[in-house]
């Protein structure tokens, strides 16, 4: 896991720690702020978390740490494959996400790369918590809202059929998945969505996704 994480670093990717809210490093008081961090990370049994461009490289380490991780707790089998399951379908749902703004005009500002992500994966004595962030355009966020409500109203049978009519209908967009890849990640979480967006400016706003898996 040493080399994963060392090979992470050497290729600019930079970690930071997010908890149920986000923490920011003073560069000003670095060592103080970094034990703070460190303690943050320990109340809040933070495994894994990441600020960062998002790239399939990037995914596949992540997936290797995790697998690593995960087989040094002592949840059941069952437990650990619904977990990296739907870690998976998050971090490929927000790979997919990011890669809307390949073909824009994309602009750095004091909010910093609009191709950049964030994501934690946060264990507690009942559940996990898997957190993913990413900018997204303001015109996308009805979208969004309905889709995931409406997958937040179905029972587990109807997320099956959902699914389904998803897949056999053909709706996929040009990024492939035709909101799949929310279906997925409820109907293996076992729970409901969590979600919010905070508008950054007229060209961007901030889509948070939060998904509990009960152990």
């Amino acid at each position: 896991m040493t080399n994963l994480l060392l090979n992470l670093f050497d290729k600019g990717f930079i970690f930071l720690f997010i908890l149920s809210s986000i923490y920011y490093i003073c560069c000003d008081c670095m060592a103080t702020s970094t034990f703070d961090l460190y303690n943050l990370m320990e109340r809040d049994n933070v495994l894994l978390a990441f600020k960062g461009t998002v790239t399939s490289e990037l995914l596949s380490s992540v997936f290797q740490i995790m697998e690593s991780k995960m087989d040094d707790l002592n949840d059941s089998p069952a437990t650990k494959k619904k977990v990296f399951n739907v870690l998976v379908e998050c971090l490929q749902n927000l790979y997919h996400h990011i890669d809307d703004f390949d073909n824009e005009n994309v602009i750095l500002d004091s909010t910093g790369d609009k191709k950049s992500a964030i994501f934690s994966i946060l264990r507690n004595d009942d559940s996990y918590n898997i957190v993913t962030g990413n900018f997204i355009f303001p015109k996308n966020v009805d979208e969004i809202t309905k889709k995931i409500n409406y997958i937040n109203s179905l029972n587990r049978d109807e997320l099956k059929a959902y699914y389904k009519e998803v897949l056999n209908n053909g709706k996929l967009s040009e990024k492939g998945g035709g909101g799949l890849g929310l279906i997925d990640i409820a109907k293996k979480s076992r729970n409901k969505l969590q979600y919010s967006f905070r508008e950054i400016d007229d060209d961007y706003s901030f889509f948070t996704l939060t998904v509990k898996i009960l152990k």
